[in-house]
């Protein structure tokens, strides 16, 4: 799979722990004859259910505000607009400006594929604020995830089974383990969400999308794309290049990549944030407690995963700390630099005998709670990943292509080369070996790319910029670490992106940030 890993949202939530979401299900009231002839119930907002992670409803926005949400009602299948609805879960902040300085509303999708941009968006206003002066925040949970019709599959108890398991068999006997298992999983998606599964691919979100610019009163859709965002914001300009506005897309994917070029991609991408992180604790003045060097580092870290694979460490009674939970919470670390400390910290745990923070790395990306609930994040990840790609990989596959996977990671090499059976006996074909974002005649996209990204590799920047097509697509580098590149709050990265989205100026193409 392209995108097995989690989303920008889970990786920076606070602590080590997946934060919560809010939002709807399917429709049980007749649609109204045109879908953007409805007017939203915009109302307080709920707590988060614990599909969407549980928590409290979101806090009141600095200026006292409060969060509303509403249930958009979308056809279940865009080809049958008169049948069935689903209803989409919105949450909105309203512009903080004089109305004769409102722009419109900005839509937020902040990646996945499978996270809540209902949670999502109120974890992360205050990154947003300046951004509300012109424009409502409004993000929505896609089809497929929390409420917005969510797909499940097994309950907490078969996940935490599930997520224990050896994902880099070694032998024809693990594999066929593995592929029982990953079909045992998806098995389950069908039997529990059979209705949605042919429904949730991302042209069907981008079909949403527009739904949305219109029911919410704008002429052309302002958007901010971040990590599978991107693929998302690159299919709706294909499919409505003339409805773009301002749209921003950050830590973006690489559109021209088959699943298993993409992740051959995050191989590299997720190797090359474990070299910075390894480089950055040996070049301090005090002493890395991971290791003497580079290397070190590395090697070390070799060392844990080979030997949990053959004894796991005593981690959050009675889970343990497995090889596959351990390359997870290393991976989930890397997703921001302010979780290199983290991951400090959890590796020299893990080497004293202590298995707790990485596996608590570990849970926060695939979506549980410290109550070991899980929300729906990676049932929808694998069920919108599966609706969208076509290509679909035998233990064969992987075995010929796992040289290639290793020499890009010792570390993530097989974890990720094996994450391409994850659509084994997938109830609904994959639509394409990639997607289509190709937007002529579209409004300037800035496409934001991070040096240092691991999830969606620098290199995938100008290639999405391509294949938008000429005078689409303008390229902001920003040489940093960590996923994205706004959320750093790199000076130049945000003057650019916000004096585009509030005032219209295009950065020079090719800008270098800092």
């Amino acid at each position: 799979m392209p995108k097995p890993l989690p989303r920008r949202a889970v990786a920076l939530a606070a602590s080590v722990v997946l934060f919560s979401a809010t939002a709807a299900a399917c429709g049980d009231e007749d649609p109204p004859d045109d879908p953007a002839a409805q007017q939203l119930r915009w109302a307080d907002c709920p707590k988060p259910s614990a599909a969407e992670g549980g928590g409290p409803a979101p806090s009141p926005l600095p200026d006292g505000e409060l969060w509303q949400c509403a249930a958009l009602k979308a056809p279940l299948d865009w080809d049958d607009p008169g049948g069935d609805t689903v209803d989409l879960a919105l949450i909105r902040a309203r512009t903080s400006g004089p109305p004769s300085e409102r722009i419109g509303s900005l839509i937020f999708n902040f990646g996945g594929p499978g996270g809540s941009g209902v949670t999502a968006l109120p974890a992360f206003e205050g990154e947003y604020e300046t951004l509300r002066t012109r424009y409502d925040l409004v993000s929505f949970d896609p089809r497929g995830v929390g409420r917005s019709a969510g797909v499940t599959c097994e309950d907490d108890e078969q996940l935490d089974r599930y997520f224990q398991q050896d994902a880099t068999p070694d032998d024809p006997t693990e594999q066929r383990e593995l592929v029982a298992r990953t079909r045992t999983f998806n098995t389950a998606c069908e039997d529990r969400s059979g209705r949605v599964l042919p429904h949730v691919g991302t042209p069907d979100a981008a079909r949403d999308l527009d739904l949305m610019r219109r029911v919410l009163g704008d002429e052309e859709l302002h958007y901010f794309g971040i990590s599978y965002g991107t693929e998302l914001g690159g299919v709706y300009a294909h499919l409505f290049p003339k409805e773009v506005g301002r749209a921003v897309f950050d830590a973006v994917v690489d559109p021209t990549q088959d699943p298993e070029q993409g992740a051959l991609g995050q191989t590299r991408g997720f190797q090359r944030a474990l070299d910075n992180f390894a480089d950055h604790c040996t070049s301090q003045v005090e002493e890395c407690p991971v290791g003497d060097s580079p290397q070190d580092v590395q090697d070390r870290i070799a060392r844990l995963l080979r030997d949990l694979e053959e004894k796991p460490l005593p981690a959050l009674f009675p889970r343990e700390l497995t090889q596959t939970a351990a390359t997870g919470g290393i991976a989930q670390a890397l997703y921001s630099q302010d979780f290199w400390e983290y991951l400090t910290e959890g590796l020299q745990q893990a080497y004293d005998g202590d298995g707790k923070l990485l596996l608590a790395l570990s849970d926060a990306m695939n979506g549980r709670n410290e109550d070991g609930r899980y929300s729906n994040v990676q049932a929808a990840n694998v069920a919108i990943n599966c609706a969208d790609d076509k290509p679909r990989y035998a233990p064969a596959d992987v075995e010929a292509r796992l040289p290639a996977f290793r020499a890009a990671s010792p570390v993530f090499g097989d974890y990720l080369a094996w994450s391409m059976v994850s659509c084994t006996d997938w109830a609904v074909p994959g639509a394409a070996d990639h997607p289509e974002v190709s937007a002529p005649g579209a409004a300037p996209i800035l496409v934001v790319g991070n040096t240092g990204d691991p999830a969606t590799p620098y290199e995938g920047t100008r290639r999405m910029v391509d294949a938008l097509g000429p005078g689409v697509g303008v390229e902001l580098t920003y040489r940093g670490q960590g996923h994205g590149a706004y959320d750093s709050g790199d000076p130049c990265v945000r003057e650019a992106v916000d004096g585009y989205l509030l005032n219209g100026t295009v950065p020079p193409k090719g800008t270098v940030c800092p």
